[in-house]
């Protein structure tokens, strides 16, 4: 049962989306920048007592160094993953989805940057890892994006928040807003019942007298 407001008198919330898919994209280029151009020739540095590293990788996979050799197969669905997002951004009406869809397009346009445009070739490229913590591969600000979005959409589509910003879900339909009239009950039947006969005048009672006399009769 769809619930809410309705969807053609909230405000579209692709400004929103935009803003946070540059800045996303803008934090994880400005980043992969910034490492390459100082960390290659050096020692992993580690701070925070161990928990976090900072060291340079290069994965030709998916995020987390997943699929690794299989650079033009994630180029091509990250390809997609974008072309779906921007389709949906036509009908986008929900504040959360549009921070949500912000988070996976900047992701995804990060590392696609990588592939397009870094050794070893176009749509060949290796993505830039440099984040390190304990038990956990090595990943970049636009792989975070990514797992920040993904995680992001399972708990609006498990509320069932809908893009359009209505609400899907199932259940007894809604109480009838305040100030409404409930619906009159309809008139009871109408019984007519007989009237009831007029009672009818007792008897008099006449006492036997065997001699054949009258009681009123005078002797």
């Amino acid at each position: 049962m769809n619930s809410g407001q309705d969807a053609g008198v909230r405000p579209r919330r692709i400004g929103v989306l935009i803003a946070i898919a540059v800045t996303a994209l803008a934090l994880d280029v400005i980043t992969k920048a910034i490492v390459v151009a100082t960390l290659p020739d050096r020692p992993p540095i580690e701070l925070l007592g161990g928990l976090l590293t900072l060291r340079v990788l290069r994965n030709s996979g998916a995020a987390f160094n997943i699929g690794n050799g299989m650079t033009i197969v994630f180029t091509v669905i990250a390809t997609g993953v974008v072309v779906m997002i921007l389709r949906y951004a036509r009908k986008l009406r929900s504040l959360p989805w549009a921070i949500t869809l912000g988070l996976l397009l900047g992701g995804a346009l990060g590392n696609l940057a990588d592939r397009l445009l870094r050794s070893p070739g176009v749509f060949r490229g290796h993505v830039v890892d440099w984040i390190e913590l304990p038990h956990w591969p090595v990943f970049n600000l636009a792989d975070a994006s990514i797992v920040c979005g993904g995680v992001l959409a399972v708990l609006l589509a498990s509320r069932g928040l809908q893009v359009d910003g209505t609400v899907q879900r199932d259940g007894p339909p809604d109480p009838p807003p305040a100030g409404g009239t409930a619906p009159e009950p309809e008139p009871a039947a109408e019984t007519t019942e007989p009237a009831s006969a007029p009672a009818e005048d007792a008897p008099v009672s006449r006492e036997d007298h065997s001699d054949g006399s009258r009681p009123d009769a005078k002797r």
